[in-house]
């Protein structure tokens, strides 16, 4: 599957699901749907995701590590 054919139709199906809540602007792709299309996409790629050790996970959050 495209991923931005995936990207526009489900934000089209989230805007008409939401239509009394939006106001009348540009809104990104909601998070919770772009993460479910990348992860069909790597799914269908038959690729799995890694999750973060706990060391990885503090490098992230620190000011102190790193360059």
């Amino acid at each position: 599957m495209d991923m931005s054919f995936a990207n526009q139709a489900l934000g089209i199906e989230y805007m008409r699901r939401n239509v009394d809540s939006l106001e009348n602007k540009v809104y990104p792709v909601p998070e919770v749907i772009d993460a479910a299309i990348a992860k069909e996409k790597l799914a269908a790629m038959n690729v799995a995701m890694d999750s973060l050790t706990e060391e990885q996970k503090k490098y992230l959050t620190s000011w102190s590590m790193g360059t």
